[in-house]
């Protein structure tokens, strides 16, 4: 988001709190509690910032958001009550039921003779859902009862309450749309690798890489999300007085039944965003702005680059488990020598003798554009081949079914996929049946 923040001709400072040490090469950061509001306000009047665009759930389920509304600074991020459709999945599956927005049957409980009877309602795969915040890992979908059963477990002996739902079969599409509360905004889809290896093999992760457009789902598609999901939860959530500002996330599997809901964030996510925020040719900081200051339906037409954008993930040794950190990283200047090439930190830090070093777990991500998908991904890994971090590892798949059209949609032909939804964004929309069942986190 810093890069697309950055080519903005309207935006003349970008600051990161806290950001990390590759964000400090390009942007000030300024550490700080990012879970307090307070200190969030006091550094935003320091700065004298004409917006906040606040990144991730926890400081949005904290009331980041709301503390700086208090203080009349505008920002891009939902209130904390808002920011319930991630910070709860029993809350989220709600305002879908009120919203007739379609999607999984589930069960909500804390009770675990619950969680048995919703097993054998749904039957396998068994989908059990961590209720709260989870980083994108707390969900467990397996034909092995006995797992299932043991992850419920978990989240119930930590206090905390979950969803049992039963298994959406078909590729998944996520969808970021724009609010300003009342009005909507679609951007370009994309799909995301949530399996920690090729083939869509191993653990479940936060994502391992992502590509955008997807051309091969109907004529339409777009439309129909907007229709259909979000604009009736944006409406749901301003009829009960908790207008939703910022971008709702739809996670979407498109099945036998159509477009179901997986899921709900209420930010932007990696990789996806990654991949979407690099065709995106509409100055971002200005439409931020507008969605900030109830102004969407002033937007004229969203403006995309021609041609395709991949995103790969690379992830420290032992990822997704307790990572490996403090390895130091090389390559990072010739991976970034093709202009339509970008290096993007996430869990990096500098050590004693200022190199750049591995502090988290998915460490960095290769963002790289092309004609086609082809292309972008040539370059992608052409870039991600010159990054060295021992015991490091990243996929090598990503977008290669799409880039070799080996992609169906249950029921579905594909189309061009155009749209006339608020906004007037392209819709090529999809996602690669390659997708597995714990996907769905």
């Amino acid at each position: 988001m810093i890069t697309s923040l950055l080519r903005d001709p309207h935006v003349s400072e970008v600051h990161s709190a806290p950001g990390n040490q590759g964000i400090a090469q390009d942007v000030p950061v300024h550490p700080l509690n990012a879970q307090d509001p307070e200190a969030v306000v006091a550094l935003a009047r320091e700065l004298d910032a004409d917006l906040v665009v606040v990144g991730p759930e926890a400081p949005l389920v904290a009331g980041v958001a709301d503390a700086l509304t208090r203080a009349g600074i505008p920002v891009f991020g939902p209130s904390a009550q808002a920011a319930r459709i991630e910070g709860s999945k029993a809350f989220a599956k709600e305002i879908m039921a009120a919203a007739g927005v379609p999607t999984a049957r589930s069960v909500a409980t804390t009770d675990l003779a619950d969680v048995r009877a919703a097993f054998e309602r749904f039957g396998a795969p068994y989908v059990v859902k961590d209720d709260g915040l989870a980083a994108g890992k707390g969900v467990v979908v397996t034909p092995d009862r006995d797992r299932a059963e043991a992850h419920a477990r978990e989240c119930l002996d930590a206090g905390g309450a979950v969803v049992v739902e039963e298994f959406l079969d078909g590729p998944e599409v996520s969808l970021f749309v724009l609010s300003d509360g009342e009005n909507v905004v679609p951007l370009q889809p994309a799909q995301d690798f949530k399996r920690v290896r090729d083939g869509d093999q191993g653990p479940n992760t936060g994502g391992m890489g992502a590509y955008t457009p997807l051309e091969w789902l109907p004529e339409g598609f777009t439309d129909e999300v907007v229709r259909r999901v979000a604009r009736p939860v944006i409406d749901e959530l301003r009829r009960r007085g908790t207008p939703f500002v910022g971008v709702l996330y739809c996670g979407l599997a498109v099945t036998e039944r159509g477009i179901q809901v997986i899921e709900f964030n209420a930010r932007f996510g990696d990789p996806e965003t990654q991949s979407v925020l690099a065709v995106l040719e509409t100055p971002l900081g200005e439409l931020l702005l507008d969605a900030a200051q109830g102004r969407l339906s002033e937007r004229e037409e969203l403006q995309w680059a021609s041609g395709a954008s991949v995103t790969i993930v690379l992830a420290a040794h032992n990822y997704p488990g307790a990572p490996r950190k403090g390895d130091v990283i090389t390559g990072l200047a010739e991976a970034a020598q093709d202009p339509d090439t970008w290096v993007i930190h996430a869990g990096t830090d500098r050590n004693a003798a200022g190199e750049i070093v591995s502090a988290g777990g998915r460490v960095l991500a290769v963002v790289s554009r092309g004609a086609d998908l082809r292309e972008a991904r040539e370059r992608g890994y052409r870039g991600m081949e010159r990054i060295t971090l021992p015991g490091s590892h990243y996929r090598t798949d990503i977008a290669l079914a799409a880039s070799e059209g080996r992609i169906t949609v249950p029921g579905c032909q594909p189309g061009p996929g155009t749209t006339d939804a608020p906004g007037g964004t392209p819709g090529r929309t999809g996602a690669p049946t390659a997708t597995t069942a714990e996907e769905q986190a």
